[in-house]
């Protein structure tokens, strides 16, 4: 394992391109009989560079990895929406909304796109995601790039820069995450219409839970799609995916690169340098930023991506 960390530096914003490729959108399903909206940034195959298979954030969407919708981004994306979020249907069965069905997802979208293997990127719970396919299916995956997202046990990870011990955390975040959703039918109402402009980007950008962001109005549009998903199906999920365990990294071979945030309090930096540490190929990047690095950063964040498919055969 290799690590590099980038000094803690002032966060300021930057700015961003004046216009994004709006992802293209078509269904999927997948192994269950689930339809999923699946997403790219080329459905005409015309980007001259690899595919990368992204596993996103838990119920978030195209806009809040806004570097992979540039149009010069050199790298053709394929994505999914969440079980339940943003088009994609609820399954049959509303308790297959854990890591395990969304690796199904994963492989589904890749087959979908007529490839027998690519990289993956993960973000956040994303990262379980693209890890459990890299068990379960070694031959689909030929490099993982974990954005702020750890290889399973995530809710352990949680609330790191409080310096809480991770059992603690676990019960803490998992509780109130329980909590949320036997309430959120409550809530939902509320959250759905929360208006998402500039004063309340900028109040949650200095809130320590996200630092301040490069290009706001994209930011708006990224949070507004978030919070249509309501609050009870979506803490339904977290809960479903709490149970993610650890997966073992001993087997796998293919290289990986880990980017962590400095002061995330939702994947801590620390389990995503040790597991780092524990495969056998493996990068650590430290970037000074909250858990919303590919939001707040996104230019050191896709050139690390662009770093590390250069350095994949």
């Amino acid at each position: 394992m290799t690590a590099a960390s980038v000094p803690a530096e002032p966060i300021s914003a930057t700015t961003a391109p004046a216009s994004l490729i709006e992802p293209f959108f078509y269904d999927v399903v997948s192994a269950d009989g689930t339809v999923l909206k699946a997403w790219t940034n080329d459905p005409d195959c015309l980007i001259d560079g690899p595919t990368v298979v992204l596993c996103n954030g838990l119920g978030t969407n195209a806009w809040t990895m806004p570097a992979l919708l540039e149009p010069d981004c050199g790298v053709r994306v394929i994505s999914w929406n969440h079980r339940g979020v943003g088009g994609s249907a609820r399954p049959a069965d509303h308790d297959r909304v854990g890591v395990e069905e969304f690796a199904e997802d994963a492989i589904a979208v890749l087959d979908a796109a007529g490839l027998e293997h690519a990289v993956f990127m993960g973000w956040s719970i994303g990262v379980n995601t693209m890890f459990e396919v890299a068990v379960r299916h070694p031959e689909r995956v030929d490099g993982l790039f974990a954005v702020a997202g750890v290889p399973g046990n995530t809710f352990a990870t949680m609330l790191e820069p409080l310096l809480i011990p991770a059992a603690l955390a676990r019960i803490v975040s998992v509780n109130v995450s329980r909590a949320l959703k036997r309430t959120g039918r409550l809530i939902s109402p509320v959250s759905t219409r929360l208006p998402m402009g500039p004063l309340s980007i900028s109040a949650l950008s200095h809130t320590g839970f996200m630092f301040p962001l490069p290009d706001p109005e994209l930011a708006q549009r990224a949070l507004k799609e978030f919070v249509s998903t309501p609050v009870d199906w979506y803490f339904h999920l977290a809960v479903r995916t709490s149970s993610h365990k650890r997966v073992s990294l001993s087997g796998i071979e293919v290289p990986a690169m880990f980017v962590a945030g400095k002061w995330d309090l939702l994947a801590g930096p620390r389990a995503m340098r040790s597991a780092a540490s524990r495969m056998r190929e493996a990068t650590y990047v430290e970037l000074n930023g909250s858990h919303f690095i590919g939001m707040e950063q996104p230019e050191a964040v896709h050139d690390l991506l662009l770093e590390f498919l250069a350095g994949l055969d």
